[in-house]
């Protein structure tokens, strides 16, 4: 096939930090390439550098053989290359014909007025080569983010391109509105676009890929034809582990047919100087009844998850496992009410509780630490100590505020259980290191005395030995009574702390593993979907 756009060696750094290292892109006109890796991989950056956004440092971009560098995102578009995000970025008060032409109207007069019904003549002819059903003459907010999708298409091939990058463009859609887009995806391409997707759905990307291109650390790992690259092979390229088949511990699908209570510590997770790895105190043997505290029954949201059912009781630790995307973090955020649930069921002691806010979550004995500690996390400008007291104030409410006094007495308290390093509680937390912010940020929800604390990544970006001793904390409170919900890309962590690993894929549950005995590869082959697609 011909090659349309080729990217060699493109390096990009931000502020001495390398973004991008060794980047290479080969895309072909009547080809889907789709581009996978992990958060941080280089994904969003070499869009921006082929889209005008940014320029690269170094390295080479052609387009059709001749060297090409855009200045702007106009430059790009004028250069047949496209990009539509995961958020769509058009005028949601403008008609659909509006959005659709926006920039290159027709003209009548000489060019002093729009011909609008030339206008809406054009914009109805690039719905209907996508088989878009729209009134064009309606404001595109009318339409549901589906529909405004393919109509961000539209708009990118009226602009005559001829390499459409699709960025996450499935993210807010449900499974109806994917498959329409897929096959809208296929028609493109039998069309003789050059086609880009970047998504961390793995049916999807298989059910439309020709080509995958694989990056990690800002550098390219490989090129492989979708016949030649089975999904595990995939994985362990997007993770950098090594595939391993493993003859022992069993096949996935034996290991999730397993008694869901069995979780045995094993007896090399034990030493005289260390607690036991899992986060479990007293464990019920199988068969043995227990009312779990929190209970989750077919919890959905449009377009973010589907059909979730969790259980966790006191002093139990449940693992979330997943690949980006997969819907942990989303799941954790209905869980804890910043978002809201379309369906399902949450009971806690058996009771069932309606989560609206976090506020509803925090008085059901819940604590949620954020995947992003410096978004929704810590508050930079204000110090340590009101930091750690802010949930317990907003709990309080502005009526039963805390005295300075009890402030400084609760934040030293939490300073030294979990060894915040900090020169005092006046400190201001932006000028903590990322672990220790990380200590402030658990430390403000333990201060609320949570029954059940649910972690997003809490040891990403913080050294080996922080990581350590802020899980030895929170698995030490576990075996005092509290449950904990536990998400981590790092599989090993999951795999030590987890009593039982809830699986989730494509947005949905797809195994409720127990953790004793699991391993990591066979815990990747459930993860991937590989167990399906032999």
């Amino acid at each position: 096939m011909t090659v349309v756009l080729e990217a060699r060696g493109v390096a990009k750094a931000f502020r001495g930090v390398p973004a991008l290292v060794d980047a290479a892109l080969t895309l072909r006109a009547g080809e889907v390439q789709v581009l996978m890796g992990q958060n941080g991989a280089g994904k969003s950056t070499l869009i921006k550098i082929l889209a005008g956004v940014q320029d690269r440092d170094a390295g080479t971009i052609t387009l059709d053989g001749v060297a090409f560098a855009a200045r702007s995102p106009l430059e790009a578009q004028r250069a047949g290359i496209a990009v539509v995000h995961q958020e769509v970025q058009l005028c949601p008060n403008l008609s659909v014909a509006e959005n659709v032409l926006a920039g290159r109207f027709p003209r009548r007069w000489g060019g002093v007025a729009i011909d609008w019904p030339k206008v809406r003549e054009e914009a109805a002819a690039a719905l209907a080569r996508l088989g878009i059903a729209a009134d064009v003459r309606r404001p595109l907010g009318d339409f549901p983010v589906a529909v405004q999708q393919m109509i961000a298409i539209a708009r990118a091939l009226h602009q005559q391109a001829r390499v459409l990058i699709l960025d996450e463009p499935t993210s807010s859609l449900d499974e109806a509105e994917t498959g329409r887009l897929l096959a809208m995806i296929r028609q493109l391409r039998d069309e003789g676009v050059a086609v880009l997707l970047v998504t961390h759905f793995l049916d999807q990307a298989y059910a439309v890929a020709d080509r995958f291109t694989v990056f990690r650390n800002g550098e390219f790992v490989g090129e492989r034809m979708t016949t030649a690259l089975p999904r595990m092979e995939l994985v362990h390229l997007m993770l950098g582990t090594e595939h391993e088949d493993k003859a022992s511990g069993g096949t996935p699908q034996s290991i999730a047919s397993q008694a869901p209570h069995s979780f045995a510590v094993p007896p090399d997770a034990l030493s005289s100087k260390t607690p036991p790895a899992r986060g479990r105190g007293a464990v019920p043997t199988p068969g043995q009844s227990q009312t779990p505290l929190l209970e989750v029954r077919g919890l959905s949201r449009r377009g973010t998850v589907e059909d979730i059912d969790l259980r966790v009781a006191a002093s139990e630790v449940l693992g979330l496992a997943g690949l980006l995307g997969a819907g942990r973090t989303e799941t954790a955020r209905l869980l804890f009410g910043a978002d809201r649930a379309d369906a399902g069921e949450i009971r806690v002691d058996g009771t069932a509780v309606r989560l609206r806010s976090p506020r509803d979550a925090v008085r059901a004995g819940m604590a949620f630490c954020p995947e992003e500690r410096k978004v929704d996390g810590i508050v930079a400008e204000l110090s340590v100590r009101e930091n750690i007291v802010l949930a317990l104030q907003a709990r309080r409410g502005i009526l039963r505020t805390l005295s300075a006094s009890a402030q400084r007495e609760l934040a030293q308290r939490f300073i030294d259980k979990l060894g915040i390093k900090t020169a005092d509680a006046e400190t201001p937390i932006g000028l903590l290191s990322g672990g220790n912010q990380q200590k402030a940020i658990l430390a403000r929800w333990l201060a609320t005395g949570p029954r059940l604390l649910i972690l997003d990544e809490p040891t990403r970006g913080i050294d080996i030995a922080a990581k350590q001793d802020l899980m030895d904390q929170v698995l030490s409170l576990c075996r005092q009574g509290m449950a904990l919900i536990f998400i981590s890309s790092e599989l090993p962590e999951v795999l030590r702390a987890s009593d039982r690993i809830t699986v989730l894929r494509e947005r949905r549950q797809v195994a409720d593993l127990h953790a004793a005995g699991l391993g990591e590869d066979q815990l990747l082959h459930v993860m991937a979907g590989a167990e399906n697609h032999a």
